[in-house]
Protein backbone atom coordinates (compact mmCIF):
# COMPACT_ATOMS: atom_id res chain seq x y z
CA UNK A 1 0.00 0.00 0.00
CA UNK A 2 1.53 3.51 -0.90
CA UNK A 3 3.07 5.44 1.70
CA UNK A 4 0.66 8.32 1.41
CA UNK A 5 -2.40 6.02 1.42
CA UNK A 6 -1.21 4.31 5.00
CA UNK A 7 -0.97 7.97 6.24
CA UNK A 8 -4.14 9.01 4.67
CA UNK A 9 -6.06 5.71 6.82
CA UNK A 10 -3.57 6.76 10.25
CA UNK A 11 -5.04 10.31 9.98
CA UNK A 12 -8.46 9.73 9.43
CA UNK A 13 -8.55 6.79 12.13
CA UNK A 14 -7.39 9.81 14.48
CA UNK A 15 -10.06 11.83 13.01
CA UNK A 16 -12.83 9.53 13.43
CA UNK A 17 -11.79 8.46 17.10
CA UNK A 18 -11.31 12.13 17.97
CA UNK A 19 -14.92 12.75 16.45
CA UNK A 20 -17.13 9.97 18.03
CA UNK A 21 -15.96 11.08 20.98
CA UNK A 22 -16.89 14.46 21.03
CA UNK A 23 -20.34 13.57 19.88
CA UNK A 24 -20.96 12.45 23.42
CA UNK A 25 -20.81 13.95 26.42
CA UNK A 26 -19.37 10.53 28.19
CA UNK A 27 -16.66 10.15 25.13
CA UNK A 28 -14.29 7.41 26.15
CA UNK A 29 -16.44 6.01 29.13
CA UNK A 30 -19.07 5.48 26.76
CA UNK A 31 -16.80 2.85 24.51
CA UNK A 32 -17.12 0.78 27.50
CA UNK A 33 -20.52 1.76 28.88
CA UNK A 34 -22.20 0.13 26.09
CA UNK A 35 -20.97 -3.08 25.97
CA UNK A 36 -20.98 -3.39 29.74
CA UNK A 37 -25.06 -2.72 29.20
CA UNK A 38 -25.56 -5.17 27.12
CA UNK A 39 -23.43 -8.37 28.95
CA UNK A 40 -25.51 -7.02 32.03
CA UNK A 41 -28.31 -7.26 30.49
CA UNK A 42 -27.51 -11.29 28.91
CA UNK A 43 -26.36 -12.08 32.84
CA UNK A 44 -29.27 -10.98 34.10
CA UNK A 45 -31.71 -12.55 31.51
CA UNK A 46 -29.46 -16.41 31.21
CA UNK A 47 -27.38 -16.43 34.98
CA UNK A 48 -30.07 -14.29 37.68
CA UNK A 49 -33.70 -14.99 35.94
CA UNK A 50 -33.05 -18.33 33.70
CA UNK A 51 -30.64 -19.46 35.43
CA UNK A 52 -28.90 -21.33 32.65
CA UNK A 53 -25.41 -19.87 33.25
CA UNK A 54 -23.48 -21.95 35.32
CA UNK A 55 -20.64 -21.09 37.85
CA UNK A 56 -18.45 -19.46 34.72
CA UNK A 57 -21.11 -18.08 32.93
CA UNK A 58 -19.63 -14.39 33.84
CA UNK A 59 -16.59 -14.65 32.84
CA UNK A 60 -17.66 -16.48 30.15
CA UNK A 61 -20.29 -13.93 28.93
CA UNK A 62 -17.56 -11.29 28.92
CA UNK A 63 -15.18 -12.61 26.80
CA UNK A 64 -17.75 -13.63 24.25
CA UNK A 65 -19.20 -10.36 24.20
CA UNK A 66 -16.63 -8.33 24.15
CA UNK A 67 -15.02 -10.27 20.97
CA UNK A 68 -18.33 -10.50 18.91
CA UNK A 69 -19.08 -6.80 19.64
CA UNK A 70 -15.65 -5.84 17.95
CA UNK A 71 -16.70 -8.39 14.99
CA UNK A 72 -20.49 -6.77 14.57
CA UNK A 73 -18.71 -3.19 14.89
CA UNK A 74 -16.51 -3.75 11.82
CA UNK A 75 -18.91 -5.44 9.76
CA UNK A 76 -21.50 -2.91 10.14
CA UNK A 77 -19.10 0.24 10.63
CA UNK A 78 -17.21 -0.94 7.83
CA UNK A 79 -20.23 -2.10 6.04
CA UNK A 80 -21.58 1.14 5.99
CA UNK A 81 -18.65 3.28 5.51
CA UNK A 82 -19.12 3.86 1.69
CA UNK A 83 -22.77 4.54 1.62
CA UNK A 84 -22.15 6.76 4.50
CA UNK A 85 -19.13 8.28 2.71
CA UNK A 86 -20.85 8.61 -1.07
CA UNK A 87 -20.96 12.46 -1.36
CA UNK A 88 -17.69 12.50 -0.35
CA UNK A 89 -16.15 9.92 -2.65
CA UNK A 90 -17.98 12.03 -5.63
CA UNK A 91 -16.25 15.14 -5.03
CA UNK A 92 -12.51 13.40 -3.72
CA UNK A 93 -11.13 10.46 -6.00
CA UNK A 94 -9.91 8.47 -3.64
CA UNK A 95 -9.61 4.61 -3.10
CA UNK A 96 -12.85 3.20 -1.63
CA UNK A 97 -11.82 0.77 0.15
CA UNK A 98 -9.78 3.86 2.41
CA UNK A 99 -13.62 4.15 4.22
CA UNK A 100 -13.97 0.74 5.46
CA UNK A 101 -10.52 0.66 7.07
CA UNK A 102 -10.61 3.61 8.82
CA UNK A 103 -13.83 2.31 10.12
CA UNK A 104 -12.50 -1.13 11.07
CA UNK A 105 -8.93 0.46 12.29
CA UNK A 106 -10.89 2.69 14.83
CA UNK A 107 -13.14 -0.05 16.01
CA UNK A 108 -10.37 -2.17 16.22
CA UNK A 109 -8.06 -0.09 18.48
CA UNK A 110 -11.58 0.76 20.76
CA UNK A 111 -11.51 -3.06 21.39
CA UNK A 112 -8.30 -3.26 22.61
CA UNK A 113 -9.29 -0.43 25.40
CA UNK A 114 -12.39 -2.80 26.43
CA UNK A 115 -9.81 -5.76 26.00
CA UNK A 116 -7.57 -4.31 28.51
CA UNK A 117 -10.68 -3.79 30.87
CA UNK A 118 -11.42 -7.26 30.50
CA UNK A 119 -8.03 -8.31 31.12
CA UNK A 120 -8.18 -6.60 34.86
CA UNK A 121 -11.29 -7.66 35.46
CA UNK A 122 -10.45 -12.11 34.42
CA UNK A 123 -7.92 -11.18 36.47
CA UNK A 124 -9.37 -9.92 39.53
CA UNK A 125 -12.03 -13.08 39.04
CA UNK A 126 -9.28 -15.32 39.48
CA UNK A 127 -8.21 -16.28 35.85
CA UNK A 128 -4.26 -15.17 35.86
CA UNK A 129 -3.04 -14.97 32.37
CA UNK A 130 -0.50 -17.54 31.09
CA UNK A 131 2.20 -18.46 28.48
CA UNK A 132 -0.91 -19.60 26.26
CA UNK A 133 -1.63 -15.48 25.64
CA UNK A 134 1.09 -16.24 22.96
CA UNK A 135 -1.53 -17.33 21.21
CA UNK A 136 -3.81 -14.21 21.46
CA UNK A 137 -2.27 -12.25 18.38
CA UNK A 138 -3.13 -14.80 16.36
CA UNK A 139 -6.81 -15.31 17.36
CA UNK A 140 -7.23 -11.85 17.35
CA UNK A 141 -5.52 -11.32 13.51
CA UNK A 142 -7.71 -14.00 12.39
CA UNK A 143 -10.81 -12.93 13.75
CA UNK A 144 -10.29 -9.24 11.97
CA UNK A 145 -9.33 -10.68 8.75
CA UNK A 146 -12.68 -12.57 9.13
CA UNK A 147 -14.87 -9.61 10.17
CA UNK A 148 -13.35 -7.44 7.66
CA UNK A 149 -13.77 -9.69 4.80
CA UNK A 150 -17.70 -10.05 5.75
CA UNK A 151 -17.34 -5.89 6.29
CA UNK A 152 -15.99 -5.56 3.03
CA UNK A 153 -18.85 -7.55 1.30
CA UNK A 154 -21.37 -5.55 3.48
CA UNK A 155 -19.62 -2.63 2.24
CA UNK A 156 -19.91 -3.66 -1.43
CA UNK A 157 -23.60 -3.84 -1.62
CA UNK A 158 -25.27 -1.73 1.01
CA UNK A 159 -24.56 1.64 -1.59
CA UNK A 160 -26.54 -0.25 -4.64
CA UNK A 161 -29.21 -1.59 -2.04
CA UNK A 162 -29.49 0.75 1.42
CA UNK A 163 -32.51 -1.25 2.24
CA UNK A 164 -29.95 -4.74 3.03
CA UNK A 165 -28.97 -2.63 6.48
CA UNK A 166 -31.73 -3.58 8.05
CA UNK A 167 -31.46 -7.40 7.04
CA UNK A 168 -28.14 -7.33 8.01
CA UNK A 169 -28.69 -6.18 11.24
CA UNK A 170 -31.34 -9.29 11.85
CA UNK A 171 -28.83 -11.47 10.14
CA UNK A 172 -26.23 -10.59 12.63
CA UNK A 173 -28.31 -10.65 15.85
CA UNK A 174 -29.29 -14.52 15.04
CA UNK A 175 -25.41 -15.49 13.88
CA UNK A 176 -24.70 -14.01 17.63
CA UNK A 177 -27.42 -16.59 19.05
CA UNK A 178 -25.62 -18.91 16.82
CA UNK A 179 -22.02 -18.18 17.52
CA UNK A 180 -22.39 -19.23 21.25
CA UNK A 181 -22.07 -16.42 22.53
CA UNK A 182 -24.19 -16.21 25.53
CA UNK A 183 -24.60 -20.00 25.91
CA UNK A 184 -21.89 -22.52 25.53
CA UNK A 185 -22.12 -24.95 22.81
CA UNK A 186 -22.23 -27.75 25.42
CA UNK A 187 -25.95 -27.11 26.13
CA UNK A 188 -27.01 -27.56 22.47
CA UNK A 189 -28.21 -30.70 21.29
CA UNK A 190 -25.95 -32.77 19.49
CA UNK A 191 -26.85 -32.79 16.05
CA UNK A 192 -27.28 -29.22 15.89
CA UNK A 193 -24.17 -28.90 18.30
CA UNK A 194 -22.17 -30.01 15.02
CA UNK A 195 -23.17 -27.54 12.72
CA UNK A 196 -23.24 -24.25 14.73
CA UNK A 197 -19.55 -25.73 15.77
CA UNK A 198 -18.41 -24.81 11.78
CA UNK A 199 -18.92 -21.68 12.28
CA UNK A 200 -15.89 -19.75 11.87
CA UNK A 201 -16.93 -17.16 15.09
CA UNK A 202 -17.51 -20.10 17.39
CA UNK A 203 -14.12 -21.15 16.62
CA UNK A 204 -12.59 -18.15 17.31
CA UNK A 205 -15.01 -17.42 20.51
CA UNK A 206 -13.97 -20.94 21.61
CA UNK A 207 -10.20 -20.15 20.94
CA UNK A 208 -10.26 -16.78 23.21
CA UNK A 209 -12.28 -18.44 25.84
CA UNK A 210 -9.71 -21.52 26.27
CA UNK A 211 -6.65 -18.92 26.52
CA UNK A 212 -8.35 -16.89 28.52
CA UNK A 213 -10.05 -18.59 30.59
CA UNK A 214 -8.79 -22.09 30.86
CA UNK A 215 -4.77 -21.80 30.00
CA UNK A 216 -5.15 -23.63 26.66
CA UNK A 217 -4.16 -23.67 23.80
CA UNK A 218 -6.05 -23.21 20.50
CA UNK A 219 -6.88 -26.16 18.32
CA UNK A 220 -4.40 -25.27 15.58
CA UNK A 221 -6.32 -27.01 12.85
CA UNK A 222 -9.63 -25.37 13.54
CA UNK A 223 -8.41 -22.02 13.64
CA UNK A 224 -5.63 -22.68 10.53
CA UNK A 225 -9.31 -23.85 8.17
CA UNK A 226 -10.74 -20.35 9.49
CA UNK A 227 -7.71 -18.34 8.62
CA UNK A 228 -8.41 -19.74 5.08
CA UNK A 229 -11.84 -18.93 5.07
CA UNK A 230 -11.31 -15.38 6.06
CA UNK A 231 -8.66 -14.59 3.95
CA UNK A 232 -10.80 -15.87 0.99
CA UNK A 233 -13.70 -13.89 2.05
CA UNK A 234 -11.13 -11.08 2.33
CA UNK A 235 -9.93 -10.59 -0.87
CA UNK A 236 -13.60 -11.86 -2.28
CA UNK A 237 -14.75 -8.50 -0.36
CA UNK A 238 -12.22 -6.58 -1.72
CA UNK A 239 -12.49 -7.39 -5.43
CA UNK A 240 -15.95 -6.92 -5.29
CA UNK A 241 -15.66 -3.76 -3.84
CA UNK A 242 -12.57 -2.78 -6.30
CA UNK A 243 -15.42 -4.19 -9.20
CA UNK A 244 -18.27 -1.82 -8.07
CA UNK A 245 -16.44 1.13 -6.85
CA UNK A 246 -17.08 2.85 -10.78
CA UNK A 247 -20.25 2.99 -9.89
CA UNK A 248 -20.70 4.26 -6.29
CA UNK A 249 -20.13 7.84 -7.36
CA UNK A 250 -23.27 8.24 -9.66
CA UNK A 251 -25.45 6.90 -6.38
CA UNK A 252 -24.31 10.16 -4.69
CA UNK A 253 -26.97 12.48 -6.13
Amino acid sequence: MPQHLIELIRFSTYAELRAERSRSYLGLIWWVAEPAMMMAAFWLVFDVILKTGGPEYLPFLLVGLTIWQWMKSCITHGGYAIWTNLGLIRQVRLPVLVFPFVQMLADTIKFFYIFALLLAILWLMGYPPGIQYLALPVVFAITLLFSAGVGFMVAAVVPLIPDLRFVIEQILTVVMFLSGVVFALDAVPSPLREIIALNPVATLLDAARGILMHGLWPDWLALGKVAVISTATCLAGMAIVLRLAPRYPKLAV
